[in-house]
């Protein structure tokens, strides 16, 4: 509890003790007057003084003056008890809707805990501690166990695991080794690490997180519009309903002014719209703290509201659906060459190149000789079926072996390599069935079709396949081909199931990659439609498309990585990027970032978001529903001021502790 609600608490426990001495002791006039005087003013001293305040800056009709208003009448026409009532039940409204406040926003105050206090820099040979906005690009900061990562950076020296829950609601530590990127905001578990500062605090992750969360607030849902501008005309109206029904009843009937001025006084108890202003944006600040945990950070509940009403979804391919990261998935020798000649021909050849597909072929190779020397990996059998010999093991490159290396732009690599015979100690050559041959050079080429036609190389062609296939040859034989695919993510599958039980109509692919790449993708994960050879602009003409398609008033989202798709992500009813906690153009081009690189936290992220959409339709009818059938009676005089106190306090307590079930979502996949 804070020192503010201590305070409140304190002042609520005594108002309710002098309103209970007021009630024993009514009719013993002066005490009971004072009692009630000393309860009234304990509770809502501050509420007059805030409606002049109001007044004074040119808004007349808020909460704080309809309460005003309202007990001031009561006491006027001597209702005292029911006055202090009024304002004491009021002010416990206004301490739960406090309360309310601070537990949701505690999930964003954690967030906002990711912010480091200091940086430990290493300058002239001693270590300093700094604020993190005074360390330069280039500089290495030393992180101890149980201290926060202040800036992104490389780590150059120690291990460690990192707690990144705050930023991507995962509870599992990420290892972490030399060489790799770290991030700001996450917490050094139990390793000595020194880090070399690639990013300006202004530019860190947690700068824009932060700034992010920040400014979340400020993007409001159609459902918060509409409520604000519900009050604006709401409460005029029943401030001139109310003095009609004070005047016109005495005048034209007859009747007593004091039982028609109690009866405008609880009808304007009655009417403050407390419930439905606090409630609704406190039911959508709760859905964006519940995201937040998970590590879906929404940039306005706007984006909550919009989640919670997809019916399509559409997904680039490379960085999204898949990892981005290229494996070796399928190796087809020719007759007479074995899988590890190929493989091992195709690493010599890639060995001088830093294209990904070239470190794919080599990280296949670097496995294929711990799987040999782990006993597991030799060659198939010692002969091959025609009774050719199989080339043996796999060797180790040797570096001395490649006489020249010659990169053919657009087509591959030729490669110039020296022969080993079987008679010096090596292995036969691959390629090379039969007897051994004399050592010598040999031509090595390693590319697409268009370089095996400019060297008249015929080859099996496989122009369906699901990535990139490099064809190989020694000499002008061709020996075999290895397909190069993009790795899918894990939980993706998991991803389009949830996908599918929450109602998403329609799964859409868009790739720049060839069709038939993006197709075989399609058909493992099954997807609905599919698109490919698309330039960015293309994307988004076919977004276009889309967007014109899904039924009115539902909503399109596209997922990219964030840093190609910006023109899309924009263009999208909801952009959601697969960033990552390191990817500042994830930050800035989309309205939804999922901080761990997980398709499957959309679901999550569209289940908070029906749950508090729900959350906020039901406090919608319900006070609305209340306060018109308590106000009908108390016009009919059906009803007095307690009742009214109910319709206004009580229906704002209900909405509130509500709202607080935004909060909390639990994954159940």
């Amino acid at each position: 509890m804070t020192k503010k609600q201590k305070k409140m608490t304190i002042r609520l426990c005594i108002s309710a003790v002098f309103l209970i001495a007021g009630l024993i002791s009514e009719g013993t006039h002066p005490i009971d007057w004072i009692f009630f005087a000393v309860s009234y003013l304990s509770a809502g001293y501050d509420i007059p003084l805030k409606a002049l305040k109001t007044i004074r800056g040119g808004q007349v009709f808020d909460e704080n003056f309809l309460m005003t208003v309202a007990t001031f009448g009561a006491i006027g026409i001597g209702a005292y008890e029911e006055a202090v009532a009024v304002m004491l039940f009021y002010q416990v409204g206004e301490l739960f809707n406090d309360y309310a406040v601070n537990k949701s926003r505690k999930s964003i105050s954690d967030l906002m805990d990711i912010n480091p206090e200091f940086a430990n820099v290493l300058r002239d040979g001693s270590e300093e501690q700094v604020d993190p906005d005074e360390v330069e690009i280039g500089e290495t900061v030393v992180i101890r166990p149980g201290e926060r990562v202040p800036l992104d950076g490389i780590v150059l020296k120690g291990t460690s695991s990192l707690d990144t829950k705050a930023l991507t609601g995962e509870s599992m530590p990420m290892e972490i080794h030399e060489g790799d990127n770290i991030v700001s905001g996450s917490i050094n578990i139990n390793g000595l690490l020194e880090v070399r500062v690639t990013k300006l605090y202004d530019d860190s992750t947690v700068a824009k997180i932060l700034e992010l969360v920040e400014n979340a607030s400020s993007r409001k849902a159609k459902a918060e519009n509409f409520i604000t501008r519900f009050a604006r005309v709401y409460t005029p109206v029943v401030v001139a309903l109310a003095v009609i029904l004070a005047v016109i009843p005495p005048l034209l009937l007859g009747q007593p002014w004091s039982v028609w001025l109690y009866r405008a006084c609880s009808f304007l108890v009655v009417s403050c719209p407390c419930a439905l202003v606090i409630s609704v944006p406190l039911s959508f600040f709760g859905g964006l703290g519940a995201a937040s945990k998970q590590g879906i950070l929404m940039k306005g509940s706007n984006y909550l509201e919009a989640m919670g009403n997809l019916d399509t979804v559409v997904f680039d391919k490379t960085g999204t659906l898949t990892t981005g990261r290229f494996q070796v998935t399928e190796t087809v020798p020719e007759e007479g060459v074995s899988r590890e000649e190929l493989l091992t021909l195709a690493a010599y050849g890639e060995s001088h190149s830093t294209h990904p597909i070239a470190l794919s072929v080599l990280e296949a190779y670097e496995h294929m000789l711990d799987t040999d020397s782990r006993g597991q990996g030799k060659a198939a059998s010692a002969a091959s079926n025609d009774g050719h010999e199989s080339g043996g093991e796999s060797e180790v490159m040797d570096q001395g072996r490649i006489e020249s290396v010659e990169e053919i732009a657009g087509h591959g690599i030729h490669a110039v390599l020296r022969a080993v015979s079987s008679g010096d100690g090596g292995k036969k050559e691959a390629g090379a069935p039969g007897s051994a041959e004399a050592a010598g050079t040999f031509d090595l080429y390693i590319g697409n079709e268009k370089l095996m036609k400019r060297q008249g190389i015929s080859v099996n062609s496989r122009k369906e396949a699901a990535g990139t296939t490099l064809y190989v040859a020694r000499d002008n034989t061709f020996i075999g081909s290895i397909l190069i695919s993009d790795t899918v993510r894990e939980d993706v599958p998991e991803a389009f199931a949830g996908l599918r039980r929450e109602g998403v109509r329609s799964l859409v692919m868009l790739t720049g990659d060839k069709e038939s790449v993006g197709k075989a993708v399609a058909g493992q994960l099954g997807l609905d439609r599919v698109f490919g050879n698309l330039l960015p602009q293309d994307k988004v003409a076919k977004v276009e498309e889309l967007l014109a398609e899904k039924p009115e008033g539902r909503s399109l989202a596209f997922v990219g990585d964030g840093i190609n798709d910006a023109p899309v992500l924009s263009r999208a009813d909801v952009g959601i990027a697969m960033g990552g906690i390191g990817s500042d153009a994830a930050v800035e081009a989309a309205d939804v970032v999922i901080m761990n690189d997980e398709p499957s936290k959309i679901v999550d992220g569209i289940r908070i978001a029906r749950k508090t959409v729900g959350i906020v339709r039901q406090n919608i009818i319900f006070a609305i529903g209340v306060k018109i059938l308590v106000l009908i009676l108390v016009a009919l005089g059906l009803a007095n001021m307690w009742m009214a106190v109910f319709g206004d306090v009580g229906v704002s307590v209900i909405a509130i502790l509500n709202a607080i079930r935004a909060l909390n979502y639990k994954r159940k996949y």
